[in-house]
């Protein structure tokens, strides 16, 4: 099959979920013999190769504004994919992108949308942000031929705020072991010895939150935080300004053997993401075998399979402060958290069945066209 992905910064590119998700997807649907691709912000990339393992990459510009970026990339996108590109199935991600199903509808051009989390909840998107981001949900539902939720806690949001109907497909996640544990110690902490966060320091993701309920603690363990943004605000400079000498700010760490070796030698993940649905970050700690604990969401208890493989916190200081003063101290409990985790990847959100599960549905919309 010709497959087109839209809605992301772009591939090989790494900032939040969207790229995740498309770096782990594009390359591995290539393999399974699939032509794919993936349309990219032109002005992020100072190089561009016309592919990157076995993906093709196409550079569109986009209007450099923060709330008319994506869209404007989007829209070039889409005019490409319906009327130059022509695949068989174009995959989006990012309920914002919902209005452009129309046009893929009236170019004849199959269509799904991955909406991933609940944006217009998002506190970076107020008033009219907002608003847009709902409208454009609802009309994603009616716009594309098939709408993805990647839990199935989101597609009973899409039930009750929209009454539509979703296919389920989870995002995936790799099994990875520790190879060289010293490469934590460059981050100022020491192999298992140090609770960690990886977020970008946004709102939603409650990374002051977590820090606030740490520093009130008596734990003597550091908390590594890893993330940043593409700008400067005042969240994340109030995060970084805890004074807590226990609190290290590693901001972005690009090297992914760097990042694996944080994963995998934690003591303890620390996962306070609000709105979005199956969580890549969360789903890469539960692979490096992370004892893991996460504010309490319908989308998190889903991940970690209620209590069997995670600890719960409300969303205030002291409950934060509670749960990790009772993980600093509770060694057994990690032990046995430590134990299951990866059995929570191989049960139900391996990128096997992932892909398998998106190809039947690229698969069920391409019969569907060429039916009579």
């Amino acid at each position: 099959m010709r497959i087109a992905i839209v809605g992301s910064r772009g591939f090989p590119y790494s900032y939040s979920g969207y790229e995740t998700f498309v770096a782990a997807v594009a390359p591995r649907l290539v393999d399974r013999g699939h032509e794919v691709t993936v349309y990219c912000h032109r002005g992020l990339f100072k190089e561009r190769p016309p592919e990157v393992r076995g993906v093709r990459l196409v550079y569109v510009p986009s209007i450099e504004h923060k709330a008319l970026s994506q869209l404007s990339h989007s829209a070039f996108a889409t005019i490409h994919v319906a009327f130059l590109e022509r695949p068989d199935v174009a995959l989006y991600v990012n309920s914002a992108n919902g209005p452009f199903g129309y046009l893929l509808r009236a170019a004849g051009v199959r269509s799904c949308i991955n909406v991933d989390g609940l944006e217009w909840l998002r506190p970076k998107w107020k008033g009219l942000g907002a608003r847009y981001f709902r409208w454009a949900s609802r009309v994603a539902t009616a716009a594309f031929d098939v709408v993805v939720a990647d839990a199935d806690a989101m597609a009973e949001v899409y039930r009750r705020e929209f009454g539509s109907e979703s296919t389920t497909i989870a995002y995936g996640a790799a099994i990875s072991r520790s190879t060289e544990p010293d490469r934590v110690r460059s981050f100022g902490v020491e192999p298992g010895e140090y609770m960690l966060v990886v977020a970008r320091l946004v709102p939603d993701n409650n990374g002051d939150l977590v820090v606030r309920g740490f520093t009130k603690s008596g734990i003597r363990r550091k908390l590594l935080v890893v993330g940043s943004v593409p700008y400067q605000d005042s969240y994340a400079t109030s995060i970084r300004g805890s004074g807590d000498e226990r609190v290290i700010f590693a901001g972005h760490v690009s090297d992914q053997e760097s990042l694996k070796e944080l994963f995998c030698n934690a003591y303890l993940y620390i996962h306070a993401h609000e709105y979005g649905g199956t969580n890549p970050a969360l789903l890469t700690a539960l692979g490096a075998g992370c004892a893991v604990a996460a504010l309490d969401t319908p989308f998190n208890r889903e991940m970690l399979a209620e209590n069997q493989h995670g600890v719960y916190f409300t969303k205030n200081d002291e409950s934060v402060k509670i749960a990790l003063e009772r993980c600093d101290v509770e060694s057994e409990l990690i032990r046995t958290l430590r134990a299951t985790a990866r059995n929570r990847i191989q049960d139900r959100y391996t990128w096997e069945r992932i892909l398998g599960e998106y190809e039947e549905m690229f698969e069920a919309l391409v019969r569907v066209k060429k039916s009579p």
